[in-house]
């Protein structure tokens, strides 16, 4: 999925970067994914700093996170979300569990012409049991993404271009 965000790069960078329920939320449906409580409205200095391996919380409680799991500083983001069936965040430096989700969101930002953004987002995920995963992801994850995905591109659009002179 991607998006076009008249706004350069430079603007859209620090609205990514303070993501996280512990942070600036994920811009997109506050009451599902951010435990109701309204993401930023601008830009917290607090929150620019993030380096490999730190935690962002995705679930209100924290007991879940996403792991920064690749940096590119101005130009890509890789979160990755390791769980194991029971809910809880599994080591990725030792083996899988037996029943897990492995998931990664990545974010790209490329400058366009006339100083506007394209901000480029995937995913990928392993799972164990695979035809479960394959049958949930297909009834439930991939539209449920899809709805939450096209709101927090919205959302980041307007914060961004917000910014613009």
């Amino acid at each position: 999925m991607a998006v076009t965000i008249e706004a350069p790069p430079s603007q859209v960078w620090p609205w990514l970067v303070q993501m996280g329920c512990d942070r600036a939320g994920w811009y997109s449906w506050d009451r599902l994914d951010n435990g109701g409580v309204a993401s930023a409205r601008r830009i917290h200095p607090e929150w620019q700093q993030i380096s490999m391996g730190d935690h962002l919380a995705s679930t209100p409680s924290g007991s879940t996170w996403f792991e920064v799991a690749a940096l590119d500083p101005g130009r890509f983001l890789a979160l990755r979300a390791p769980l194991d069936l029971r809910g809880r965040p599994f080591d990725t430096r030792g083996p899988r569990p037996r029943l897990y989700t492995d998931s990664l969101w990545a974010f790209l930002l490329d400058e366009v012409q006339g100083g506007h953004s394209r901000l480029v987002v995937s995913g990928y995920a392993a799972a164990k049991p695979g035809l479960l995963a394959a049958i949930g992801n297909f009834l439930l994850w991939e539209p449920a993404h899809w709805l939450m995905q096209t709101r927090q591109f919205a959302n980041l659009k307007i914060r961004a271009e917000a910014g613009q002179e």
